[in-house]
């Protein structure tokens, strides 16, 4: 038996109908957004629904994520989340979030939602310097070249037993491609290869949209 299962555009048609659950404001926040030219940066509606797994197991009350683009994955994890919950939003553009502002004010759920505007490094440095935390749960989902960065800034930011998910980690399938060595894609081989690597975690590469590295920190 293979170890993967071949993703046909029946397949995928079949998962995003049925891998998923959601409230009206996702279904309209995945539409709308899938028919703008960034497309791509969304994730799957399944990525959704499986951040909102890892919310629930996590028992997670404080979440960040960099990377919001127009909602999706804040809004998913949000909606997971108890009325108690707390998300730092961090992203560069106010043009995307200023239309998740409006998914997350539909689906009642703006007021766990801190969102900031500024480059991600910056901002969880400064994170770090405030003593913010510690958090439950992570998503880092943005430029692939700081991706190392990110990882590191968000294992201080979390709580021993506390969980990062990195988007992208497949990269098409690129990072398996030697002769691919673009600058994203030498940035998430490396990281790959390094959290594998990584004594402060445990960790598990999942299949699961365009790869989603799980490491939990130990």
């Amino acid at each position: 038996m293979g170890r993967f299962v071949k993703a046909t555009d029946s397949l995928m048609a079949y998962l995003s109908k049925t891998g998923a659950r959601e409230v009206p404001a996702q279904t309209r926040c995945r539409i709308e957004t899938g028919k703008m030219p960034n497309a791509m940066m969304q994730i799957a509606p399944e990525q959704g629904a499986f951040l909102q797994v890892l919310a629930k197991l996590t028992g997670a009350k404080r979440y960040v994520e960099i990377g919001t683009f127009t909602g999706y994955s804040a809004l998913s994890v949000a909606l997971a989340m108890p009325a108690d919950g707390r998300i730092v939003c961090l992203d560069v553009s106010k043009e995307f979030t200023d239309k998740a502002r409006g998914y997350w004010d539909e689906a009642g759920v703006a007021g766990k939602i801190d969102l900031r505007l500024g480059p991600g490094l910056d901002a969880l440095d400064k994170m770090i310097a405030a003593g913010e935390g510690p958090f439950d749960l992570a998503f880092i989902d943005a430029d692939k070249t700081n991706y190392d960065g990110y990882y590191e800034r968000v294992l201080k930011l979390l709580r021993p037993g506390g969980l990062v998910a990195l988007d992208n980690m497949l990269w098409s399938g690129a990072v398996a491609d030697p002769k691919e060595t673009d600058a994203d894609t030498v940035a998430l081989r490396a990281l790959n290869s390094k959290i594998q690597a990584d004594t402060r975690v445990d960790m598990a590469l999942a299949t699961v949209g365009d790869g989603v590295m799980l490491a939990v920190k130990r």
